[in-house]
């Protein structure tokens, strides 16, 4: 793919060398990255969180880059979103996927506007004009076929949802790709073997469940950037307490197969 950079290839290459259970180490950030990162409109408490989550090593081990054309599952408050946008630049796009809005949500007063959704006010800034906001839909994949489909500590919450079955979702991301694009997964990991049993309580998901799962769906898993891996953390206590920003997550990485 056009939009592929040397570096994306290098680490797929690598990955099929190594097999499927390798892990890949971080690279250094393309410039066009690092300076997506360095972006003053970025919300200063969107930087305070660059620490932790590292933003420029993932987004270089998934190979992102300009030109790339990204769909992002569940964006929430537009952490990667704005820097997805800086780092395809104006030839690139980014597909900001957005879930239904939850049935037991509080409706808005009779008669009153709705405040524009923290992704409707991103995308109309003037600053990342080349996101589009999509409703996301499981038969629609993509407005068009995309380079990298990529969502980060959401998967396990997709999980919490009545008879949750994720092999729709991880279909969309397999439809939504060109041949040879990349899916990244992003999340808390939970104990080895555990499965789905603390997505609910703790906030984290067994990598083996979640590595079955989107394999099960076509993707050839080509392998993990141990960059936000914490051994420190013994994955008994959830997210939402101490350990908020130093949890031990996987960044796995897939493609669809050529």
């Amino acid at each position: 793919m056009k939009a592929h950079t040397s570096v994306q290839m290098a680490l797929v290459a690598l990955g099929f060398a190594l097999g499927a259970n390798s892990v890949l180490a971080a690279t250094a950030a393309p410039g066009a990255v690092t300076t997506a990162v360095a972006d003053p409109a970025r919300p200063e408490a969107d930087r305070a969180r660059d620490a932790d989550r590292k933003p420029a090593e993932v987004i270089a081990f998934a190979g992102i880059g300009p030109g790339a054309k990204v769909s992002e599952i569940s964006p929430g408050g537009g952490y990667f979103t704005r820097i997805f946008s800086k780092t395809v630049g104006e030839k690139g796009v980014v597909y900001a996927l957005v879930p239904p809005r939850p049935a037991n949500a509080p409706a808005p007063a009779a008669g009153a506007t709705p405040p524009p959704s923290p992704m409707q006010a991103l995308a109309s800034d003037p600053n990342y004009s080349n996101v589009k906001v999509v409703p996301m839909d499981l038969a629609a994949p993509s407005p068009e076929p995309v380079d990298f489909v990529w969502t980060s500590l959401s998967y396990h919450d997709m999980h919490n949802r009545p008879n949750a079955d994720l092999m729709p979702l991880n279909k969309m991301a397999f439809n939504a790709l060109k041949p040879g694009g990349i899916y990244i997964v992003i999340d808390h990991a939970a104990a080895d073997g555990s499965g789905k049993r603390d997505t609910g309580t703790l906030h984290r998901i067994d990598p083996l469940l979640v590595k079955s799962e989107v394999t099960a769906a076509g993707f050839t898993f080509v392998g993990e950037s141990d960059v936000l891996r914490n051994p420190a953390d013994d994955r008994s206590k959830g997210v939402r307490e101490a350990l908020r920003g130093k949890t031990d997550q996987f960044t796995y990485k897939f493609m669809k197969p050529r």
